[in-house]
């Protein structure tokens, strides 16, 4: 998933976006609240961390502009302040979830997977396609019996592609949510990672799943 990390301390973002790369996600890095409205604006974000303190615009503030939009993405409100009233104000404004600082990364990541878990269309945790399944708390995929191992960011292009089965979608749509904005449009990178997932998914001389809709992009699912 693509992630907008709103933070004004240099520090703790440089940490939190090192960790999410880490662990899979796409994340993009702002300080205040007006650039967040701008980024999230042009990019559909599947989440946002949103600090509640911010040189600019409270993050209140953020929060409620974001759930004006038409799509907004989930947002899992930060803050330092663990009063009651912060927590329910967030909540009220729009938060869907809420974590207080200082918090354990491990336990932010564990937050945004469950805020993934509770799409509109309600997607459950374990995804399947065939006789595909991928787990996206354990990041473990299976054919069949076969388990498949996968990198951070085969097993986010995976996901995506999962999350959209039977629909083509274009390299774009997938940079979007499995790259940050260092993503270079120029680059093969994107078919790199689909040519090493056909293979990891069909090694095991499975009927192929992953398919090139040539000018148009990718497909996952059986063969009409």
């Amino acid at each position: 998933m693509r992630v907008l990390l709103v933070e004004d301390d240099p520090t703790l973002a440089g940490a939190v976006v090192a960790y999410l790369r880490g662990a899979g996600f796409a994340v993009d890095s702002v300080s205040t609240g007006g650039e967040a409205l701008l980024e999230s604006a042009v990019i559909a974000y599947d989440a946002i961390v949103l600090d509640l303190g911010l040189p600019d615009l409270d993050g209140v503030e953020v929060c409620r502009q974001l759930r004006e939009r038409a799509h907004a993405p989930r947002i899992l409100m930060a803050t330092a302040r663990d009063a009651l009233k912060d927590r329910v104000t967030g909540l009220e404004t729009g938060a869907d979830d809420y974590i207080v600082k200082p918090y354990a990364l491990v336990e932010l990541t564990a937050r945004l997977r469950a805020l993934m878990r509770r799409p509109v269309d309600a997607i459950p945790p374990v995804l399947v396609v065939a006789d595909l399944s991928l787990d996206t708390g354990t990041q473990v995929a299976h054919r069949g019996e076969r388990a498949i191992r996968l990198t951070a960011k085969e097993f986010a292009v995976l996901e995506y592609l999962m999350r959209n089965e039977g629909r083509v979608v274009s390299r774009a749509q997938i940079s979007e949510h499995a790259w940050d904005e260092n993503y270079d449009a120029a680059s093969n990178v994107i078919e790199v990672y689909v040519a090493r997932l056909r293979r990891k998914l069909d090694e095991g001389g499975e009927a192929p799943l992953l398919h090139t809709v040539r000018g148009s992009g990718y497909r996952l699912g059986p063969q009409p």
